[in-house]
Formats: structure tokens, C-alpha cells, sequence
């Protein structure tokens, strides 16, 4: 048996006919075998428009691609008439082999028109031309074989339109059953059901084979793993669709939802590859197991660790990191900073290490809006400075000492507790600050190692720097720049190099020392939420991960296909002759943008007046309290003047000498503040129309 259709396959140009009665060629986009059409699509005015068309409609007027005849006609004699109904694909095509008679017009393409497109002449046979008179019998005789060859030829023809018909109708029924099963299956009041449907079927088709704890713990300087969450309480209350899949132990899928021109829906299943997947029904001490704890060892062979937890604000960041909620309460215990401080401690027991007498210290900061404050200390703001040395110092940082996981559960408390946090356009309860938590581990006062734990601020709040809030901006700028900033320091780890962009941001600054040496390690967590709403934030999140781990893949490993991947080899050389060229005096926020094509030109612009904003800022409220430790002089200085005067001989020259040099310093210093303050407002103004100039539509994540 033919296929139903025929000759069209996705790509093939029909004619096709309007409601308005208009007839003119389409592309055939996809066959759509549940109902017997196919989609078709064309430009009128400049704009692409598409409908779909049974293949009885598309037959009618294009029988030169309806399925083949199975049963071929008799070359001795001619074909029956035509059935006055369409639906006879076959007897179309037969038909337009036909030459046209002398009252028939052919059509442009030679081919007899179908009933559906002009009205049909009932077509005669042609009578039989008349026997000789001395043969009747032989005429009679062909005059019955011949009408019993027409008899039997148009039997033929209805069997097999009887036999389209019944499979049809059989097929519609199948259709109407599945559909059917499905609703008894699946809500149907579900929001977007549909979905739903090809997620379970593409789903069915995979082979699970998710990580377990026998699988081997491998060992890597830069490791890039994804977490998964379960839906929440929201999400199912709304009943939010589950659209992330991590079938295997470094596999994770995305099912985007699309849609076509003629509005139908489909999925775009996207792939990405890390280290580690972590599906939803994962444990924090899992997370644990393969991530963080690989690198405690490190600290203890004089090497600097770092573990971040990046994503968008819901996605289990603070989960991962901190531990488990329970609703405002937090259980600190089954966080990665407490599990690491109880290995830490465990360690510290091991013959090896306890004669080596090492103390266990402790520190907890953040960075809000290119600023320093620690947590452990009434949210004192610290400055960053480099020593002659250009080791990074946060001055003012106070150390705890810890001697155990409950001392280190106490001071997670503390610092959480005043974390900085707020609403922002993506989320009600979002992380406003990047919180570093530091394990440090010291020999007689020198450091040793030192284990970096970061909960990074919500990625979604990099997208709010076209907002109005100047307040919003500045955390918006400061957030998107220290993630980008981070990236970067992150690849030049990994490819060994002596320069990194870490004065580029607050954050990779006061993280330099992790960033360098031979002996430093890191993992990034990468949280993910699974919900559909979810679905541009999460896909955001996965692709900054997947640019993070890109460029530390062994170029001579063989890609599929049998290939390396020319492509990141000659990427990595390209990248290491540019970082070679690179003076050491050059900007490094310039740097990083240039390195980076998702950064605009107008972004960088603003990057480049925020970062002026907050250094202008400092400068001022640096020389304000200069100015007023120096009026606190001044007060005392003339009190003794004044004093001075209250004797009855007092130099009245020595008084008017010194008060004019009071003065004088007093006019000299505030001169050179107030010049300042008013190139600090111009500042406040160029940042703002610099931030005017970003384009608010669709702002990129990094």
C-alpha cells in the first residue's frame, strides 16, 4: 500500500486554494499524520502566513504528487470515466496522462483540471469502431470482453477507494482513543497540558542512569557541577511543569517550550554536559561528597579552595550552602560550610596533620554593592587594599577561633541573620550580596590554607541595571560585572596564566589568592529551578556554567565522532596570544569586556561610570572624615586661642597669627572637599544617562 502521502514530503511546493478563492504555490513545513494534512506556509506582503490542509484538498489540485497507482491500467484499452468524487487520488493521477480532447482546454501544467478547481464534462467512451459484416460474432465477442475489463477495472478502482476510506476511518478512531486514555491519564485543567504530554513521551525514551555514590570521585582543578530542585510549594500550587531532565550522572536536559508560525506547539530539547548532574532527590551531604569535600585536602597541602554556588534566587543556592529551611528556621548542620568545617576538624585528628599544630580560623563577609561588610562583627564596612607585596588585605576583617563544628554552626547563624537581602524584579526574597564564609587554617600566625565558601547574590538581579532605582542599578552593575569577573578568573585558572582580571570587581579581588598558584582548586555549583516559568533564567544559568568549564577541556580529547575539537584549540591559542599582549598596566574592567562579546558597548560604558561612581564615592567619604577628625583639631585649637584672649595681656598678634592660619587650612581643605563633591555629583549624572543607553528590552546574562 501507498503512503498517504504520496509524494509530499516537508520542503515540496504545493498549490493550494483560499477561502477567498485564490489559488498559488506554498512550502509544505510538516506532515501531519494524526489528521491526514500538512502544514503549509508562504510570504504575502512581506510576511510568512500558514494553514493546514487536508491531503484530500492538496490531491485535488496537485495530483501529480497523490500516491501511485498500484493497479495499472490495461494499455489496450482505455481507463473508465472519472468518479465525479475527488477523493480518488489515484484515478486523479491516471487522468492526467490523458490528452485533452478537441473541446477540452489542458491547463498550465498539461494536466486535466479536478472537479474541485472547474466543472467536470462527463466524458463518453468511444464507441467501438463497427465490425465488418462478416464477422459478427467476433464483434460481439470483443463488445463483451471489453465491457467486462471496464466492469472489472472500475471494481478494482472503488476496492481501493473503499480500503483508503476504511483505514481512515480506522486510524481517526485510534487517534480519538489515545486522546482519549491520555485525558483519563492527565488533568486536563492542567495549564499547558499538551506540553506535558511530549515531555512524558520524550522522557519514555531515554536510558536513566543517574549518579550514585559508587561512582568514582574524579579528581579535577576546576570542577562545574548542576543541582536540581524539586518544584516547590508555588509552583506546584500553580501547577508549574517540571521541564528539566538529568538522565544520567553529567547529563542535563532542558525542554523548552516553542511555537510555530501556525501556532503549534512543540519542544526544543536542549543538552549540556558538566562534571556532575544532580538530580532532585539528591542530598545536600551528596552535593557535599562530590564537590566541596575533594578540596578540604587541599587547604591542608598549603593550597587555596573555592567553592561557589551560582543560579537564580529559588534555585537552592543558600540551600546548598547553608542548609535545610524549615520554614524561616534554618538547620545549619546539612550545609556544605558546616560539612567541610566537620572535616575539617575530622582531619585535623589524622596523625599527619596534628603534628603539623594547626589552628582552625574562621571568617564570614559580604559584598553588597561594591562593598565590604562583615557579618561577624555588627556589619562593620571594611576597606580592600593592596600591600606593597599586591596581596590583597581586608582591612578590619576579624578572624574566629573555632575548635569545633558547633563554634562554626554559631557563626553561620550570626552572619546569616544580618545578611543583606530584598525584593528585586525577578523575585520577592532575593539575595542582594555575594556571602563568603572562609575556613583558614594557620601555622604560628602564618597562613597555611584557606577554604573559600561563597553563596553568590541571585543571577536575575544582573538584569536589573536599566532600572529607575539608582540604588537598584548600582547592585544590579556590581552583581553582573563581579559574576562576569569571576568567569574570567576562573578560565585563567585553568589555563594557567600569571594575569587574571581580578581587580575588575569586589568580589575576585578580595578572592585573589585563590586565583593563583599551582596548588588552588575550584568547584562551582550551578542550582537550577525545573519550573517552565522558570525556563530563560535556568537556561541563563546552564549556559554561564558551560562557559566556565569550556575552555579547561583537554584539547586532544576526542570529541564524538572520532574528532577533536579543532574549534577550542585553536580558540585556546588564540586567547593565550592575547592574554600574552596584554601590559599589566592596562584596565582590567577593560579587559574583561573586550574579552567578552556578550558585554555591549553601552554595557560597558555604564560598567565603566558605576565603577568611577563607587571609587569617586570612597574618595569622599574617605576625605568628609579626614575633614572631620581635622575640625575636631581645629575646635581644640581654637578653644585655646580663645582662652589665650581671657588674660588681661594676652600677644594679641601671636592670636591673629594663629587663627589665620587656622583658617587658612580650614578654607584649603574644605575647598579641595567641596571640588570634590561636585565632581562626584557630575559622576551621579553620567551614570545615570550612561544607564539610559542600555537597551531595557532584553538585558544578557552572564
Amino acid at each position: 500500500m501507498a503512503s498517504a502521502f504520496g509524494k509530499i514530503v516537508v520542503g515540496t511546493y504545493v498549490e493550494i486554494k483560499r477561502s477567498d478563492g485564490r489559488i498559488h504555490q506554498a512550502m509544505v513545513t510538516s506532515l501531519n499524520e494524526d489528521n491526514e494534512s500538512v502544514t503549509v506556509e508562504w510570504i504575502e506582503n512581506g510576511d510568512t502566513k500558514g494553514k493546514e490542509i487536508d491531503l484530500e484538498s492538496i490531491f485535488a489540485l496537485n495530483p501529480d504528487v497523490a500516491p501511485d497507482e498500484e493497479i495499472a491500467p490495461s494499455p489496450e484499452t482505455p481507463p473508465p470515466p472519472t468518479p465525479t468524487c475527488v477523493k480518488v487520488n489515484k484515478i486523479a493521477k491516471n487522468r492526467r496522462t490523458i490528452a485533452p480532447t478537441k473541446n477540452e482546454t489542458p491547463s498550465r501544467d498539461n494536466r486535466v483540471i479536478p472537479t474541485r478547481a472547474r466543472p467536470q464534462q462527463p466524458q463518453q467512451p468511444e464507441p467501438a469502431p463497427p465490425p465488418p459484416p462478416q464477422q459478427p460474432a467476433q464483434t460481439n465477442q470483443a463488445q463483451t470482453q471489453q465491457q467486462l475489463q471496464n466492469a472489472r477495472r472500475k471494481s478494482n478502482c472503488v476496492k481501493e477507494v473503499e480500503k483508503l476510506q476504511e483505514k481512515r476511518e480506522r486510524r481517526r478512531l485510534q487517534q480519538q482513543e489515545l486522546r482519549e486514555k491520555r485525558a483519563q491519564e492527565v488533568d486536563t485543567t492542567v495549564p499547558n497540558y499538551e506540553i506535558l504530554y511530549m515531555i512524558r513521551d520524550f522522557r519514555a525514551s531515554l536510558d536513566y542512569r543517574p549518579l550514585t555514590t559508587a561512582d568514582l570521585i574524579e579528581e579535577h582543578r576546576i570542577c562545574v557541577c548542576v543541582r536540581k530542585r524539586p518544584l516547590n510549594k508555588k509552583e506546584l500550587t500553580m501547577k508549574d511543569l517540571d521541564v528539566i531532565t538529568i538522565p544520567s550522572k553529567d547529563v542535563v536536559m532542558v525542554h523548552e517550550p516553542k511555537q510555530k508560525v501556525d501556532l503549534t506547539r512543540y519542544l526544543e530539547n536542549q543538552t549540556f554536559r558538566f562534571d556532575y548532574a544532580f538530580d532532585e532527590s539528591t542530598t545536600n551531604e551528596m552535593v557535599y561528597r562530590f564537590t566541596a569535600r575533594p578540596l578540604v585536602e587541599t587547604i591542608f597541602e598549603r593550597g587555596m579552595a573555592t567553592c561557589f554556588a551560582y543560579g537564580q534566587t529559588g534555585s537552592g543556592k543558600t540551600h546548598t550552602m547553608g542548609g535545610d529551611f524549615s520554614g524561616k528556621n534554618q538547620d545549619c548542620s546539612k550545609g556544605i560550610y558546616a560539612l567541610a568545617a566537620r572535616d575539617v576538624f575530622l582531619m585535623l585528628k589524622k596523625p599527619i596533620y596534628k603534628k603539623l599544630d594547626l589552628s582552625v580560623y574562621a571568617t564570614f563577609f559580604e559584598i553588597y554593592s561594591g562593598k565590604v561588610f562583615d557579618l561577624l562583627n555588627r556589619k562593620t564596612k571594611l576597606r580592600v587594599l593592596e600591600d606593597g607585596k599586591q596581596q590583597v588585605q581586608v582591612v578590619g576583617l576579624q578572624e574566629k577561633d573555632v575548635r569545633c563544628t558547633e563554634d562554626v554552626l554559631k557563626l553561620i547563624e550570626v552572619g546569616n541573620s544580618c545578611r543583606t537581602s530584598g525584593q528585586t524584579s525577578a523575585n520577592a526574597h532575593s539575595s542582594r550580596s555575594h556571602a563568603v564564609f572562609q575556613i583558614i587554617l594557620r601555622k604560628k600566625g602564618k597562613m597555611h590554607g584557606k577554604f573559600s565558601l561563597i553563596d553568590l547574590a541571585g543571577n536575575e538581579r544582573g538584569a536589573d541595571t536599566s532600572s529607575a532605582d539608582r540604588q537598584t542599578r548600582l547592585e544590579g552593575a556590581e552583581i553582573n560585572k563581579s559574576l562576569l569577573a569571576l568567569k574570567e578568573c576562573i578560565r585563567a585558572l585553568g589555563r594557567n596564566k600569571p594575569h587574571t582580571p581580578f581587580r575588575a570587581s569586589k568580589l575576585t579581588q578580595v578572592l585573589r589568592d585563590s586565583f593563583i598558584g599551582e596548588n588552588s582548586r575550584t568547584c562551582m555549583i550551578a542550582t537550577i529551578s525545573p519550573g517552565m516559568t522558570s525556563c530563560e533564567n535556568t537556561l541563563n544559568t546552564l549556559r554561564y556554567a558551560n562557559r566556565v568549564k569550556e575552555l579547561t577541556v583537554d584539547p586532544n580529547q576526542v570529541m564524538e565522532g572520532g574528532r577533536p575539537n579543532i574549534h577550542a584549540v585553536n580558540q585556546l591559542e588564540l586567547l593565550d596570544e592575547e592574554w600574552l599582549c596584554i601590559s599589566p598596566q592596562r584596565d582590567d574592567l577593560k579587559l574583561l569586556c573586550e574579552q567578552n562579546e556578550e558585554v555591549s558597548p553601552q554595557l560597558f560604558t555604564f560598567h565603566e561610570a558605576v565603577s568611577q561612581l563607587v571609587e569617586m564615592e570612597e574618595q569622599v567619604l574617605e576625605d568628609h572624615r579626614a575633614v572631620f577628625q581635622e575640625s575636631i583639631r581645629w575646635l581644640e585649637d581654637e578653644k585655646v586661642l580663645l582662652e589665650m584672649t581671657e588674660e588681661v595681656d594676652y600677644d594679641v598678634e601671636s592670636y591673629a597669627t594663629q587663627l589665620e592660619q587656622i583658617l587658612d587650612q580650614k578654607i584649603e581643605i574644605l575647598t579641595e572637599l567641596r571640588d570634590k563633591v561636585k565632581s562626584f555629583r557630575s559622576t551621579l549624572q553620567e551614570e545615570e544617562q550612561a544607564s539610559k543607553q542600555i537597551n531595557p528590552k532584553r538585558p544578557r546574562a552572564l
